[in-house]
């Protein structure tokens, strides 16, 4: 990959990873309900997790979709099943009596390691990265182009989300009653459905 090239793909990863999307939006639940160590298993999650579907989508996935263009439409009804599951699962986190305690601490659990990595095949946003990375910036589609796909967006991916736990940290202090923290993850909830509305007319 020659340096014009590596500099228009780590911007687009950049860019990609960054902006807001079902990874961030949960990353920022998580850091705000359960602090950032807890959430560290999610965050290494979605960075490993894409980091191997991008290889898989690269040396193969991206050829079965083609032959199978009903796959897209199946993909894409499983994941907004799922996103809408885990914006109800954000909602009901802060409900009186079901999981907050009088101090306004979250009691459920974050999402684990393996929870991450596999959320990465229901994600739209995560198939888009994949699949426009993939085609765009390694068309060859040879194990040498994949692999530096795969790994430019592990250098760039981490450390993008990363940053939306240390968001949601940040305003963990303003959470610090049972109200506020309801609210705010209704305001998640709320979100994530509109990246769903967003892949669904995309």
């Amino acid at each position: 990959m020659d340096l014009e090239l590596l500099t228009a793909f780590s911007l687009f990863a950049l860019v990609s990873s960054i902006t807001p999307g079902p990874n961030n939006l949960m990353l920022m639940a998580s850091g705000a309900n359960f602090g950032v160590r807890r959430t560290v298993p999610h965050m290494l999650g979605i960075g490993i997790g894409f980091v191997i579907m991008v290889m898989l989508v690269g040396i193969g996935l991206v050829g079965v979709f083609d032959a199978y263009p009903l796959s897209y439409d199946v993909l894409r009804v499983v994941s907004i099943t799922y996103l809408v599951y885990l914006a109800w699962k954000i909602a009901t986190a802060a409900a009186p009596g079901t999981g907050v305690t009088e101090a306004g601490e979250a009691t459920g659990k974050p999402f684990t390691f393996i929870q991450a990595a596999l959320f990465q095949w229901v994600n739209p946003k995560a198939w888009a990265m994949a699949l426009t990375a993939v085609t765009v910036y390694a068309p060859s589609r040879s194990f040498e182009a994949i692999l530096w796909v795969a790994a430019v967006f592990g250098l760039i991916n981490l450390p993008s989300v990363s940053c939306w736990t240390l968001l949601g940290r940040q305003i963990q202090p303003l959470l610090s009653n049972v109200r506020r923290l309801q609210a705010f993850n209704f305001l998640m909830a709320g979100l994530l459905l509109a990246t769903i509305v967003h892949a669904s007319f995309a």
